[in-house]
């Protein structure tokens, strides 16, 4: 799979890498992924990533320091690659959880001064889910993101003023998504630990999107980890401690693809990777050695039967740990 080859995001100006550099570890988070980065490590990664084909990045202005650390990165390497996209995303207020048009704007102008960008090539909409009213009236809830002066009106302002040219959502539950994207207000999709070796409940929102001409991305195919190193003490899946029943699935796949001599890894990525609906998968990254070895597992030769065995072992309905 040549990563320097690049689709058409949908419907959007933007043509991509299959994969993307998940910037969100970058960002020093611990809490999320069970450990810290330096930002000197940080940017080297960061560097190390310009210099591959792969030429599309995933941040967000809440994933702790990953903004600034591209910024610094940019200005070290002198200027963006060539053809590079960068994604951000569009934060609620985490002291209220509250979206206004308000909270918005500052979230995106926040983002174009830690990136050093004047215009923003792609931004989501960040986990609407996060709404105060989502878990007790959604409807009221997406009235109010959809509505008047709400949220997605206002990144439709800044798309009109030229701060912003491509509009898409990101979040978690599958339902939700695509009561976003059947909105029709939206270029792309983001959907995370719902569509990977383990867990495959996006199904209807890749359908949908697909059927829609959308921009989809897929992020997580390790599932938070344990698709990338297989169970082991500490390891996550969506973010949180597995299940005994995600255990008991993942060292079964374990076991598939030893039998193939295949690393699980490798096949958790390509999963995502070779499905052509998705124009992008991203994978995030914390040092400079992870850079290469995912380019290295986005080349591992599969055998179509692998795919066979593995495809009972997922999980198709319900919603992660997450």
């Amino acid at each position: 799979m040549r990563m320097d080859e690049k689709r058409k995001l949908g419907r959007t100006d933007l043509f991509v890498p299959s994969l993307c550099w998940g910037c969100a570890p970058l960002g020093n988070m611990p809490e999320a992924f069970g450990h810290g980065v330096a930002e000197e490590q940080a940017v080297k990664t960061l560097l190390k990533a310009f210099s591959t084909p792969v030429t599309f990045f995933d941040t967000a202005s809440i994933y702790g320091a990953s903004e600034l650390c591209i910024g610094k990165a940019v200005k070290m390497n002198g200027s963006l690659p060539e053809g590079a996209i960068i994604a951000t995303k569009a934060d609620r207020d985490t002291r209220t959880n509250l979206f206004t048009a308000r909270q918005i704007r500052m979230s995106i102008m926040k983002s174009c001064e830690l990136l050093g960008l004047d215009t923003l090539p792609l931004v989501y909409l960040h986990d609407p889910e996060y709404h105060p009213k989502y878990r007790t009236d959604p409807e009221a809830a997406f009235e109010e993101l959809l509505g008047p002066c709400g949220a997605i009106e206002e990144l439709e302002k800044l798309k009109d003023e030229g701060i912003v040219r491509n509009i898409g959502i990101s979040g978690g539950p599958i339902d939700m998504l695509l009561r976003f994207i059947r909105s029709n207000r939206f270029d792309a999709v983001i959907m995370h630990n719902r569509w990977n070796l383990l867990w495959q409940t996006a199904g209807p929102l890749i359908e949908e999107a697909h059927r829609m001409g959308m921009g989809t991305v897929n992020a997580a195919p390790y599932s938070s980890g344990i698709l990338a190193t297989g169970y082991k003490e500490g390891v996550r899946t969506a973010y949180r401690k597995p299940s005994k029943d995600s255990i008991d699935r993942v060292k079964k796949m374990e076991a598939v693809c030893k039998n193939f001599n295949v690393p699980l890894a490798a096949a958790a990525l390509q999963f995502s990777l070779r499905d052509m609906r998705i124009h992008s998968t991203v994978v995030g990254i914390a040092t400079p050695e992870q850079v290469e070895q995912t380019l290295s597992l986005a080349h591992v030769p599969i055998p179509n039967a692998l795919w066979d065995e593995l495809d009972p072992l997922a999980i198709k309905e319900g919603d992660p740990e997450a």
